[in-house]
């Protein structure tokens, strides 16, 4: 391609929760950084497809990258969200024993959780009825941990790339990596899109993450997609689980919970399958009947008729079976950052923090952004306003009391000040994620024409031009009739 553009000090490839904080942490220094993103927008693989869940780091094993980034990132969570404006929870979460068998297990977990730093308490059976009134009947005993949290993890990508993007962090959607070549003391990365220049590669690419790799020299490790299949329940009723809730781990991770969200529904899953295909986001009924059954195993009595969604995602794990958090074996100018599976959510800003000071510091000379702000703008939510605050606002902002989504209470207002921003969407589905206009049970059959209408009229374009998601997602095929 001829089509090179400027040169650029760091790009960072992904733009998943990982990529977003590694650019976040980079805009923290006068640095020309470029976040290269193969979708349309942010957050579409794996950091928008998870459990919406902040570890408290008591499973990963003593010793490991997982163990020791849970850890460090756990408490980092507080500050971030405050800055960020993000919804985040301190929940707690109960690991349960629901067989004698299985109470050794979990004296073992209450000793690793002590390896690793992580603040636990063992409860009986009485004591776990008392926090959680639908546990099964069965309970023996669990490890409760405090400071375990739950999240909005679609607003947690966005609102950390705003801020990355804020303090001059370009963000390069639709651009898929196609080739990365090494030109004296440059790397050429070639995308369907153009060529980028750059002294640094930074790869955070999920479950593309080895092919990444591979681009630049022969790797020892490879990624494999391990799947989760979820259910989404309507909101139906606070407290019908208190906090997050897990089996015992298994080698095939965390196993099947139940968890309330920080929107006031009820995720259940995931399943934990190997698949070949890296972006296989499909469900199949077998593995949800699995999910079924093994989460009433817990929570007897949960209203399966209030499931009004199903999804799943692709987790990156490797060989190694830990994070890969290194220097390229051939050159210290490429950082690979991958196998950032669960519960990479939650390490995220510290694997971040490590990545710049610790990595790009050595190969660098890092001078600070003076004009760098940690903050967004605070989002306006008329659900989360009392009745009086609403109508106060409404006068001064009418545009506020004009409800778009009836069922999530989204308003034209809300709609029009994400696309106001930095990062901000072009697509249905990037509304959606932003100010869950279409997340509710109607799952978007009466808001998404207005929601089309609104972006056609934003960007000047027709309706037929607008997507829900990725290039090739129209919704709208022809106009049988125009309107007066």
């Amino acid at each position: 391609m001829k089509n090179l553009d400027s040169n650029y000090d760091v790009l960072v490839v992904g733009a998943g929760i990982v990529g977003a904080f590694v650019s976040r942490e980079l805009s923290k220094y006068d640095l020309k950084v470029g976040l290269i993103e193969a979708h349309n927008d942010v957050g579409n693989g794996c950091s928008g497809a998870n459990s919406a869940i902040i570890h408290s780091g008591y499973d990963p094993n003593p010793g490991t990258l997982k163990a020791k980034f849970n850890a460090l990132g756990n408490p980092m969570w507080d500050q971030i969200a405050d800055e960020l404006d993000i919804d985040f929870t301190r929940k707690g979460s109960l690991t349960v024993a629901l067989y004698s068998e299985q109470l050794p297990l979990l004296a073992d977990l209450v000793q690793r959780s002590k390896k690793n730093g992580v603040p636990v308490r063992l409860l009986n059976a009485d004591e776990v009825k008392a926090m959680e009134p639908n546990i099964s009947p069965k309970i023996k005993a669990a490890l409760y941990a405090p400071t375990a949290g739950i999240i909005d993890p679609f607003c947690a990508v966005v609102n950390t790339i705003e801020n990355a993007v804020d303090n001059g962090v370009e963000l390069l959607l639709n651009n898929k990596v196609l080739s990365i070549r090494k030109e004296n003391d440059y790397f050429i990365v070639k995308t369907n899109k153009k060529e980028y220049k750059t002294k640094l590669v930074i790869n955070c690419a999920g479950v593309h993450s080895d092919e990444i790799a591979n681009m630049i020299e022969p790797i020892d490790w490879k990624t494999t997609p391990r799947r989760g299949e979820y259910f989404v329940l309507d909101h139906f009723m606070d407290g019908f689980a208190n906090h997050t809730i897990f089996p015992m781990p298994s080698e095939k991770g965390k196993g099947i919970l139940i968890t309330p969200t920080t929107s006031n529904n009820y995720l259940l899953g995931p399943s934990s399958e190997l698949i070949d295909d890296y972006d296989d986001v499909s469900t199949d009924k077998p593995t949800l009947d699995n999910v079924k059954a093994q989460v009433l195993d817990m929570v007897p009595g949960i209203p399966l008729n209030k499931v009004i969604r199903v999804f799943s995602g692709n987790r990156p794990t490797t060989t190694r079976h830990d994070f890969i958090i290194e220097y390229a074996k051939t050159d210290n100018h490429f950082i690979n950052v991958a196998g950032i599976e669960s519960p990479g959510f939650v390490c995220a800003p510290a694997i971040a923090r490590y990545v710049v000071e610790d990595l790009v510091r050595n190969v660098y000379s890092l001078k600070e952004n003076k004009n760098y702000n940690s903050r967004i703008r605070k989002h306006i939510k008329i659900n989360k306003m009392t009745y009086e605050e609403r109508v106060e606002f409404i006068k001064k902002n009418p545009e506020y009391g004009r409800i778009i989504c009836n069922c999530e209470q989204v308003s034209l207002g809300e709609i029009k000040d994400v696309l106001s921003r930095n990062a901000a969407p072009t697509t249905v589905k990037g509304i959606k994620k932003r100010c869950r206009a279409g997340f509710g049970l109607c799952q978007g059959g009466f808001c998404q024409s207005k929601v089309v209408e609104i972006l056609a009229d934003y960007y000047n374009v027709s309706p037929l031009d607008v997507l829900y998601d990725d290039e090739g997602s129209n919704i709208l095929l022809n106009i049988i009739k125009e309107g007066k």
